[in-house]
Formats: structure tokens, C-alpha cells, sequence
């Protein structure tokens, strides 16, 4: 790649500024002097730049200052929810008062370096500014003035040059017959004393301008050694300033390294320990736990227990399982099973009774003709329709309907024709038959029909938290006059 070629120079070299043999040399008097002016302008536009920079610098921490304001608005508030930490120091509460204080240092800090490059190192640069305008001034009225004076001289001398050259001739053309002041004896010597003129201005420009350039040494080091020291200065401050924002920093990383790590959950424990689980502490039980109106007597079953209910389908065959309560309420309810964990017990099945038709038992078999209102898929399409029903035992059957019958105060029903010609099933129960205990249960009179329900305590009672007893055999309290 081929080297880009100079720009061409105009500045003079040392032979065109020196001084020739001529009377009057081509060199112009003005160039050196103009050289040194325009460098001194190129000092004065250095030192100009370098405070604009230093400005800029000073105002860039003026601004920082403000916006390390809005960093600190983002903390000043105290933390929500600030009682789950701990207040005293070494913790999150603490580091947040750390980094309030270390953020209110960095607005300081810069606040701080603003006035300071402000009051120390624009000063310095604008003296200077000041030193080289003077400068100027001084060339501009000394070497510069100098050489208009020298160029004005030599201006003077060429026009007597001239002037001999114009004598001489007319003296050639007329014979030497001429004016006494136009004898070029005369003109000569004018030309020499204004060229002596000439030239003792010109030595002493050139000594002037030797005094100069020697003192411009002088001065160019004077610029750089306070430049120099304006920087240092400068450094010191914005560097310094630096250096102080990397020990904020360091200072708020270093707080919140030394938390322990579980500082605040161990803290909290301990404040909050009687709202916090234990471990220790056994795990609840729903059998021990009690609540309003659990004993309440309409939420006591009259009986219940498991019974096989054939199904209301025409198509369908057999028998299925089923759990079946009658409630003070007079509802027959039909669910999957007495287990209420697994699954939200909503029956599937619910006569009012009341409202029923009840056959009188045949065997192990009942029937009962009644509207589903479960409000089931099911009780929608079905309406009203009889149910048949079988029990475990024919003593279990009984049991059921004097319980029915009871609640609903009915007189006697004549036996239908499904429970006449029951007989008995090909399909037997699923679930064993639970045996009465004599400490548990008491036996059941069976009424003539039309007395109404049964005395009190003549149905058996089964403990209710025994699924097992109850879905293989049949379990019922004594219907509760209150509630029918």
C-alpha cells in the first residue's frame, strides 16, 4: 500500500526567512512572525479543548450526583413487609441501611469532585488561556509590528530604486541636461540612506524575532508544565473520585456477603415461633376433631347401612351395592359408600318419603315407589318409579321398614305384586352379614301393622365411625319423634 503523499507546505523554510544580498528581499518580513502568531493560536485552541474537556467532566459529576438522587429514592422507603426481617445489624434490614449510607456518599462524593475540578483545575487552565492570549499580544504589537514597519521601509526603498532607474535613463536620453534634484548622484544616495533605514529595521526585526522564537522555548515549556499539572490535578480528583465509588461498592458487596446465610430464617424462627409449625407437633386427626352441631340430632341417622337395589333400567339385570341412610329428615339417601375421605359424599339416589309408596317386606326383599330428587341426570329421566330393594337378612328387611314406616307415618301398605312374587334371587348379597352384639344393639319388636312407628329404642344402634359393620350389615338409632 503505497504512502499517502504529504500535503503540500506554504510555511517558509530558514533560507526564505533569512536575509539576502538584495536591497530588497523576496522573503516577506511578516512570515515568521505570522508563523509564531499562528502557533501561539494553535497553544491557545489546545488549552481551549482541554477546557471544554475538564468542563464536561466537572458537569458529567454534577449530573451523576443527581442521578445517584434518584438511585437512593429507589431505597429510601423502609422494606414492605420489613418486620419479617431482622433490625439489628448483620442482616437484610441492615445491608438496606448500608446501601442507603454508601449511596448518599456517591451523591456527595460527586457532588464534591464537581466543585472541587471547578475550583482548581478550570482555574489553572484559564490563566493559562489568559497567559497565551497575552502572548498574542505581545507578538502582535512587538515582532509583528515590527515587521510592517520593515515592509514599509522597503516599500520606500523600492520606490527610489525606481526612481534612480528613471533618472539614469533620462540622463542617457537627454545628454545629461536635468534638474539638480532629479541628478541620479543625488537619487543614489537617497536610495543608499533609505536603504540604510531599511536595513537597520531589519536587523533589529531580526533580532526581535530571534528574541522571540528563543523565548517561545521558554513559553511552550511554561504551557506544558502547567498543563501537566492541571491534569494531575484533574486525575487526582476524578480518579480519586473513582477510586471512592469502587470502595462504596466493595463496602455494600462485603455487607451482604457476611450474612449468614441463614441468619434471617433462624432470627424469624425465633420471633415468630408461636405462629410457626412445629415438627414436633402430631398430625391431626378427623376423629378428634369436633365442630358446631356434629352431634346435633338431625344429622343422626334413623339407620343405615348397605342394601342391593336392582336396577331402574328394564334392560338391566341383577342387583348392586349401594350405602343407604334414612335421615330425621325423612330422606332416603343412596351413596357409593360410607367412606367420606375419598370422595365428596353427594347421594345419588334421594326419596322423599313422606311422599312414598312403602311394600310391605317379603323375605329379604321391600319396595319402595317414590320420586328421585337428587337431582341427578338419572332422577331426570326416571321421575317417579319403584325401587326394589334387598337387605341382608329378612330381619335386616324388617328393620328397614319399620324405620320407614315410622318416618313416614303411614298406614299399612298392602303387599305389592313385586314384593309378592319376589321369591327368592339367583343373586345373593356382596357383603357379609354383620351379627348384632348383645352389648351394642337391642332387639327389634316388629309391630302390628297400623300402630304407627316404632317405639323409642326398639331399633339397634351401631356406633357410627364402624363403616366396615355398617356396609355388611344394617345399623340404625331410634327415629326421632322430633324430627318426623
Amino acid at each position: 500500500m503505497s504512502q499517502p503523499s504529504p500535503p503540500n507546505s506554504t510555511l517558509p523554510s530558514r533560507a526564505t526567512t533569512g536575509l539576502s544580498e538584495d536591497a530588497i528581499p523576496e522573503a516577506d518580513p511578516s512570515t515568521t512572525a505570522g508563523l509564531l502568531a499562528e502557533r501561539l493560536q494553535a497553544w491557545k485552541h489546545m488549552v481551549g479543548y482541554l477546557e471544554d474537556y475538564v468542563e464536561a467532566v466537572e458537569k458529567v459529576h454534577g449530573r451523576q450526583a443527581k442521578e445517584y438522587e434518584k438511585v437512593l429514592k429507589t431505597i429510601s422507603n423502609p422494606l414492605r413487609e420489613g418486620h419479617h426481617f431482622d433490625q439489628s445489624l448483620g442482616g437484610v434490614a441492615g445491608f438496606f441501611e448500608n446501601m442507603r449510607a454508601n449511596t448518599q456518599a456517591m451523591i456527595n462524593t460527586n457532588i464534591e469532585t464537581e466543585k472541587s475540578i471547578k475550583g482548581s483545575v478550570l482555574p489553572i487552565l484559564d490563566r493559562l488561556h489568559k497567559e497565551i492570549k497575552h502572548k498574542a499580544k505581545e507578538l502582535a504589537s512587538g515582532a509583528q509590528a515590527g515587521a510592517k514597519e520593515v515592509e514599509k521601509l522597503r516599500n520606500v526603498t523600492q520606490k527610489h530604486i525606481e526612481l534612480l532607474g528613471q533618472q539614469a535613463a533620462a540622463f542617457e536620453s537627454h545628454g545629461g541636461r536635468m534638474n539638480s534634484h532629479d541628478d541620479p548622484y543625488v537619487v543614489r544616495r537617497g536610495v543608499l540612506h533609505r536603504l540604510s533605514n531599511q536595513v537597520i529595521a531589519e536587523n533589529n526585526h531580526h533580532n526581535d524575532l530571534v528574541a522571540v522564537q528563543n523565548n517561545f522555548r521558554t513559553f511552550e515549556a511554561h504551557i506544558l508544565e502547567v498543563v501537566q499539572q492541571a491534569i494531575e490535578g484533574f486525575t487526582q480528583l476524578a480518579g480519586g473520585q473513582g477510586e471512592k465509588m469502587r470502595a462504596l461498592h466493595s463496602d455494600i458487596l462485603g455487607t451482604v456477603q457476611c450474612i449468614p446465610r441463614d441468619f434471617e430464617w433462624t432470627n424469624f424462627q425465633h420471633r415468630a415461633a408461636d405462629r410457626l409449625v412445629s415438627a414436633n407437633d402430631p398430625p391431626r386427626s378427623v376423629e378428634a376433631i369436633q365442630f358446631p352441631n356434629m352431634e346435633h340430632s338431625s344429622t343422626k341417622a334413623l339407620i343405615e347401612g348397605s342394601l342391593e337395589r336392582k336396577s331402574r333400567n328394564k334392560l338391566s339385570f341383577g342387583y348392586s351395592t349401594g350405602y343407604y341412610v334414612v335421615t330425621p329428615a325423612k330422606f332416603l339417601h343412596e351413596f357409593k359408600d360410607s367412606d367420606d375421605a375419598r370422595n365428596d359424599p353427594k347421594p345419588e339416589l334421594s326419596i322423599y318419603l313422606p311422599d312414598a309408596v312403602i311394600g310391605v317386606p317379603t323375605g329379604d326383599k321391600f319396595t319402595i315407589k317414590g320420586k328421585d330428587k337428587s337431582g341427578t341426570l338419572s332422577s331426570k329421566l326416571t321421575g317417579s318409579s319403584e325401587i326394589s330393594f334387598k337387605a341382608h337378612t329378612p330381619a335386616d328387611a324388617q328393620r328397614w321398614f319399620q324405620v320407614i314406616q315410622g318416618v313416614t307415618n303411614a298406614a299399612p301398605p298392602v303387599a305389592t305384586a313385586a314384593a309378592a312374587g319376589g321369591g327368592t334371587n339367583s343373586s345373593t348379597p356382596t357383603s357379609p352379614v354383620a351379627t348384632s352384639s348383645p352389648e351394642t344393639t337391642t332387639t327389634t319388636t316388629t309391630l302390628p301393622v297400623g300402630q304407627g312407628r316404632p317405639a323409642e329404642g326398639e331399633v339397634a344402634k351401631a356406633p357410627a365411625d364402624k363403616h366396615q359393620a355398617q356396609e355388611a350389615g344394617v345399623t340404625g338409632g331410634e327415629a326421632n319423634p322430633a324430627a318426623v
